[in-house]
């Protein structure tokens, strides 16, 4: 099962997010485990990643990062190794794919209104944090103005609960990010949603869409590490036509 993003994006863009159901992954990976680093048997994973090729109707196989909440954007445009180390993925070309795999992190798609750049992020907090949407909007040629992103499922703002120390991380750096802090037994739960909403405004990117899912509560829908601890991974991806 794929969803589709509701944003306007040009005709030249296409993007999805997958859920957890339509593969052949089992239990505690069922069904439609993307990941192959968290245990799951490697040929449901390759079965799986061949299965997402047809029913998202992809170019090619998408190029899977090994993510490691980190800033680093991998540029697709020159010939790449099959895997490489980042936490973001742009391309300018239409025979890419850029993917980000997640169970509770924010994935953010990005598109340029000319329709001609791409890219997708991967966003923890601490990768938020750290500036890895304001480094993949840097790698765009297009102002953050003509850039629009759009957010995908993600743990959602009643579910993540963290300590002070990701409030001070957010606020010590924007004050005006202590707004999505919500005190909770000594802890605060935290919008993850509105960090990135904050983070790419002040990047200078006004269209803003998405934000409105969470992997935790919808156990039916999505993965969640939070909710299970091993459990498998979605991805979200884009690609140009």
């Amino acid at each position: 099962m794929l969803l589709k993003p509701d944003w306007p994006a040009p005709e030249t863009i296409r993007a999805c997010t997958t859920t957890r159901n339509g593969g052949v992954s089992t239990h505690p990976y069922g069904t439609f485990n993307l990941g192959n680093h968290v245990g799951d048997e490697p040929l449901s994973v390759e079965t799986n990643r061949k299965h997402l090729v047809s029913m998202a109707s992809l170019p090619a196989m998408p190029f899977w990062l090994e993510q490691v909440h980190g800033t680093h954007v991998v540029n697709l445009d020159p010939k790449q190794p099959d895997t490489q180390t980042g936490d973001a993925v742009y391309t300018t070309r239409r025979d890419r794919v850029c993917a980000v795999m997640t169970a509770d992190c924010l994935p953010v798609l990005f598109c340029s209104a000319d329709g001609k750049e791409i890219a997708a992020a991967h966003a923890g907090w601490r990768g938020l944090q750290a500036g890895v949407l304001e480094q993949t909007i840097s790698v765009f040629r297009a102002p953050p103005e003509a850039i629009m992103a759009w957010m995908g499922p993600a743990i959602g703002p009643s579910r993540f609960e963290v300590g002070g120390e990701v409030r001070d991380a957010f606020v010590s750096s924007d004050t005006a990010t202590n707004c999505a802090f919500v005190p909770h037994n000594n802890k605060f739960f935290a919008d993850i949603y509105q960090l990135a909403r904050l983070r790419l405004q002040r990047a200078g990117v006004t269209q803003i869409f998405g934000g409105n899912a969470c992997t935790v509560s919808e156990s039916d829908k999505f993965f969640s590490y939070r909710r299970d601890g091993v459990t498998g991974r979605m991805a979200t991806l884009i690609w140009l036509i």
